[in-house]
């Protein structure tokens, strides 16, 4: 394999990727020959139905892609989670070229109704865990000449609905922060963006629909193109953003919405 979007010999850290778009990412850099460790937690994944979904990926980026591929377990809101997860990473890779921040947490309430607890609980998942992996990963891949680090956004950050205030906040704050570091590092060969995604077909949007109709309605009201995205639909762009490819982009958002930039609820 070779060409710019190349990223053989390269290591990819992807949290929240035993499913979904973390997921489709992560196989996507291991069919273009980086080596893949995931973050998971396999409580979620048997919560909606996928229990074995690290170790499928792990068989499936080893078996079909060649690449080397780890599962690394822990739920990342608990405190010390997400370093250790990325230094678990580390010793498993030798190193982290590549990071995609993905793992995070919606939980649509009514404004008025949102506890002090999910506050919490979003915060640390949509924004204390980006920064404290950025704060890990970037000396290093500075040091080195190159990095690449990739956030997950969303539409919400600049179309929010009400049900998702806190979410789409936090995402807002993350992608702030992007912009600031991609600043800071811009001289060091490493690239800084951000990725949001507009409605998406996911497991999670999957277990919480509350009916086909209700999907369908949501649909016709935010996409153009009269369907859902798939996880798929992320590879590319996140692909050009993680590889030599995009190594002149940074500090930036791509929306990948098909289109619809109204928010959906």
């Amino acid at each position: 394999m070779n060409g710019r979007f190349d990223v053989s010999g390269r290591a990819a850290f992807v949290t929240g990727a035993s499913r979904g778009i973390g997921r489709a990412i992560a196989l996507t850099l291991a069919e273009h020959g980086a080596d893949v460790a995931i973050n998971h937690t396999s409580a979620f994944d048997a919560e909606v139905g996928f229990p074995d979904a690290a170790e499928a990926f792990v068989d499936e980026a080893r078996s079909h892609h060649g690449a080397r591929a780890f599962a690394i377990e822990g739920d990342l809101s608990v405190d010390g989670a997400v370093l250790d997860a990325y230094d678990r990473a580390v010793a498993a890779l030798g190193r982290v070229d590549i990071l995609v921040s993905n793992a995070n947490i919606q939980i649509p309430r009514p404004f008025e109704d949102v506890t002090v607890e999910q506050i919490d609980l979003q915060c640390r998942m949509n924004y204390r865990v980006p920064i404290q992996l950025l704060q890990r990963a970037l000396p290093p891949m500075a040091e080195r000449g190159w990095g690449r680090v990739l956030t997950l956004g969303s539409v919400q950050q600049a179309n929010p609905i009400i049900e998702l205030a806190v979410y789409a906040g936090l995402k807002s704050a993350q992608y702030n922060l992007v912009v600031n570091l991609s600043r800071r590092y811009v001289k060091s060969g490493v690239t800084i963006n951000n990725l949001s995604p507009g409605l998406i077909e996911t497991d999670r949007n999957r277990f919480r629909r509350r009916n086909e109709a209700d999907w369908r309605a949501m649909i016709e009201r935010t996409s153009p193109m009269g369907r859902a995205g798939l996880p798929e639909d992320l590879t590319g762009a996140a692909l050009l953003l993680c590889s030599d490819a995009g190594s002149f982009i940074t500090g930036t958002n791509v929306n990948v919405t098909g289109g619809g930039d109204l928010p959906w609820s």
